[in-house]
């Protein structure tokens, strides 16, 4: 029977995804305090999956290149500020429900208790090297499913493509060829139709500046996505720092009211 992560505590999340705890024998899952498990926490390897982003950066193409504008300095003010003019899908960044379906999920409307989660990463970077456009599949999933067992309800799914390592190169992201057709990998809708109804995936996220194939021309996968009232993440970073399994994810983002996307931060806690 499918794991019930979504069911469990938050205490019992933490401690089921870390290895080699400093607990005494003694002391009971159940019985662990919060400081206790940080203590834990705080000795694990963090990785973090958040491009640092500024003006040129890759990005979906119908969207214009950002403003930063010092507004303030030291020596002139005593202090340092900036204004910054950017669309909300820039850098490593969320979209909300709401992205593309009207009346779901705005950015400030996501709980919290949805920026935490088991990590599972699907890695298809061996297949991307012979072939660009190549889509995740169900195949895929049933691979990884053979060396870790079954999804569990709940978890993140991370698409690793390799591609995070051609940042911050925005004409080698779109990888177009001589017709401006962009070429680079993306999720199956097969694969997703799976994940968000069968195995009942909390988000996903990727490395690319989109959830459909570049040579595809359409949003068929971010439309179905954002269409399950879930979020997605794209442009990930050092994904191929993370195991298949056994990592947390936090997810977070600013709150802005009835936002429709917004730069996020992003890292995971290795086992």
């Amino acid at each position: 029977m499918m794991r019930k992560l979504s069911k469990i505590s938050a205490v019992l999340i933490l401690w089921a995804c870390l290895t080699g705890s400093a607990f005494a024998a003694d002391v009971k899952l159940e019985d662990a305090s919060l400081l206790q498990i940080f203590d834990v926490l705080k000795g694990k390897e963090f990785v973090d999956m958040t491009h640092a982003f500024t003006l040129g950066i890759p990005h979906w193409p119908g969207f214009d290149d950002m403003k930063m504008e010092k507004i303030y300095d030291y020596d002139a003010d005593g202090f340092y500020a900036h204004r910054y003019t950017l669309v909300g899908q820039w850098g490593t960044h969320v979209d909300p429900p709401a992205h593309f379906i009207k009346g779901l999920r705005m950015a400030d409307q996501i709980d919290v208790k949805e920026m935490i989660a088991p990590l599972a990463v699907l890695d298809i970077r061996e297949k991307v090297q012979k072939n660009p456009d190549y889509e995740a599949s169900i195949k895929d999933l049933e691979e990884w499913e053979s060396r870790n067992g079954p999804l569990p309800e709940g978890t993140f799914v991370a698409l690793r493509t390799g591609w995070h390592k051609r940042w911050p190169d925005a004409k080698a992201f779109q990888n177009a060829d001589e017709k401006g057709v962009a070429h680079f990998p993306a999720w199956g809708l097969d694969l997703l139709k799976v994940l968000f109804e069968d195995r009942k995936v909390r988000a996903i996220g990727h490395e690319t500046t989109d959830t459909d194939a570049g040579y595809k021309g359409n949003m068929e996968c971010e439309t179905y996505v954002l269409s399950k009232n879930c979020y997605q993440i794209e442009l990930l970073a050092n994904t191929d720092s993370l195991p298949e399994w056994g990592a947390l994810i936090v997810v977070t983002w600013p709150k802005p009211l009835n936002g429709s996307g917004f730069p996020a931060r992003v890292f995971a806690i290795l086992p």
